[in-house]
């Protein structure tokens, strides 16, 4: 017969159902609703440039998750996440392209069919390069993966049937569900409120889903693998199996997010896949906190944001200008900071923003024994 659980004592569990929920506390439950709410309240506060800007940062926390996974989680160093993304975006933009314009198109137009087949031939791609994963591990898979995306901005460069072509790109994903416009303004919402609830509601998908594969027993495989590779070998788990799955992961996660993320904007270029992208989405997970899944979303949602917080340095620093003809300039200062911030975060709390999380919070639920 099963006994309840002492009042007062949220750590306490008495069963594996407790133990592996997914909100395991009550102020986990309640933190999250109303997160939640706020989040869907946010529409109603804010101007529409700001909802723009908070519904890429939706997307780009969905590949900044799908990156957690495959490196934060199972370890494996990769600088290649550009060119999944690019890969997920040309294939989303040729399916529902017009089949009568200038670039491929097939005229697939509804979201249900090409998100999912992005983010497959994203998987497809990112299959094909994890045996590299068995082979090699640290810098020099590190090296082989940065390759990827000087490959992939040759390919997407030189195949303008496809890209519209260098400084020339093509329209984004259309985004339609059941031949019913998803982004449009009418008498209810205008088009920035429905495209950061649509954003909103996919990535609250794709992280329960991360969530939930992270506590099963392929993220458990993961984490053995990241800690110790050999020992995990030598306990039974299969490391060729383990890392083409980890890859695979992350790059349908990549090829889903890079098919959403210039939706927002409508168009893009292959120059948009270069290897700054990749440095972005490795600062996010850096910054957010590897091996976790909130603080890759919160690491996404800084970095998306930082931009527009470098546009407004020019009121308090006059000498930085806005130009990018100019020197020096906001657009360098970006630049600039992603490194730095890389650097602070791994030399002063390698657990990101999530650790300083845990840092404030333990400190509160300690007073006044804080010490």
């Amino acid at each position: 017969m099963r006994t309840s659980r002492p009042r007062g004592r949220p750590l306490l569990r008495t069963s594996y159902a407790e133990d592996l929920a997914l909100l395991d506390t009550p102020a986990k439950r309640v933190s999250t609703a109303v997160l939640l709410v706020a989040a869907l309240a946010l529409p109603f506060l804010l101007a529409d440039d700001l909802l723009q800007l908070l519904a890429v940062g939706c997307v780009a926390a969905i590949g900044a998750i799908g990156l957690g996974l495959v490196t934060g989680y199972a370890g494996q160093v990769s600088l290649g996440h550009a060119f999944f993304l690019g890969i997920g975006a040309y294939t989303a933009a040729a399916l529902s392209g017009d089949p009568d314009g200038r670039v491929i198109g097939l005229g697939v137009t509804d979201i249900a069919l090409w998100l999912p087949a992005a983010g497959l031939v994203a998987a497809a791609a990112g299959v094909l390069v994890a045996p590299l994963a068995t082979r090699l591990r640290g810098l020099y898979l590190a090296i082989v993966t940065l390759g990827l995306v000087f490959i992939g901005q040759h390919v997407f460069n030189e195949w303008s049937a496809l890209t519209g072509g260098a400084g020339v790109g093509r329209p984004a994903a259309t985004l339609e569900f059941l031949g019913r416009p998803l982004a449009t303004t009418d008498a209810t919402a205008t088009r920035d409120q429905k495209l950061f609830w649509l954003m909103l509601a996919l990535l609250v998908v794709f992280a329960v889903a991360a969530r939930n594969l992270a506590r099963s027993r392929i993220g458990r495989a993961f984490t053995a693998i990241r800690d110790r590779d050999i020992a995990a070998g030598v306990i039974g788990v299969n490391l060729p199996r383990y890392k083409t799955v980890a890859f695979a992961v992350s790059s349908f996660y990549a090829g889903c997010a890079g098919a959403l993320l210039y939706t927002v904007t409508g168009f893009f270029d292959p120059g948009s896949f270069s290897l700054l992208l990749s440095v972005q989405y490795i600062a996010m997970v850096l910054i957010g906190g590897a091996g976790t899944i909130s603080g890759a979303i919160a690491g996404a949602f800084f970095i998306t944001l930082l931009p527009r917080l470098t546009r407004e340095l020019q009121a308090w620093v006059p000498f930085i200008s806005t130009q990018p003809n100019e020197v020096p300039n906001v657009f360098q200062v970006e630049t600039i900071l992603y490194g730095v911030l890389i650097i602070v975060f791994l030399i002063f709390e390698p657990r990101g923003l999530f650790g300083l999380w845990v840092r404030a919070r333990n400190y509160w639920k300690a007073w006044p024994f804080s010490y």
